[in-house]
């Protein structure tokens, strides 16, 4: 299993994920319209030129999020995820752009037993993204339903 069982988080653990991505204008056209946003921050080069302190197009924050997540799967919870419980904290300090390299920083802020699912318990996460200059774009703090590491009792009944 590549991902984590809940028992082997503890709060302040800090992980740097291996994996790093260049964003292309390519993401951004493929991720704008597969959502069907057609903003012009994100599509129009001499609007932004125009009218965005940035001066060039804006890839969009949700397609950041959604890249930061992916690329700490492997590490954490590749295999050992029952699913996210929400996000309390969902926040783009900086632009992206086509071309910034992005990578992942986890930090485990907390976790406690569920309630309600006996061979899982719930992880607090702070996700980072940052890019090639070292600036964060994009936060992230969420819950993650873990699962706990099989027992022998519980291996040997689905075994059998």
């Amino acid at each position: 299993m590549a991902g984590m069982w809940y028992e082997e988080f503890e709060p302040g653990q800090h992980f740097k994920h291996a994996w790093s991505r260049t964003v292309t204008e390519t993401d951004n056209i493929l991720y704008t319209s597969l959502t069907m946003n057609p903003a012009a921050l994100h599509l129009d080069e001499e609007y932004m030129k125009a009218n965005s302190p940035f001066k060039q197009r804006i890839v969009p924050s949700l397609y950041t999020a959604g890249l930061i997540g992916g690329m700490i799967v492997n590490d954490l919870t590749l295999g050992t995820t029952i699913g996210n419980l929400g996000y309390t904290k969902f926040d783009f300090p900086k632009p992206v752009f086509h071309g910034d390299t992005l990578r992942a920083e986890t930090t485990i802020q907390d976790k406690r037993e569920s309630k309600k699912w006996p061979n899982a318990g719930i992880v607090f996460f702070e996700h980072l993204g940052i890019n090639q200059r070292g600036e964060v774009v994009h936060i992230a703090h969420r819950a993650g339903l873990m699962l706990k590491r099989p027992t022998e009792d519980a291996a040997a009944a689905t075994a059998g």
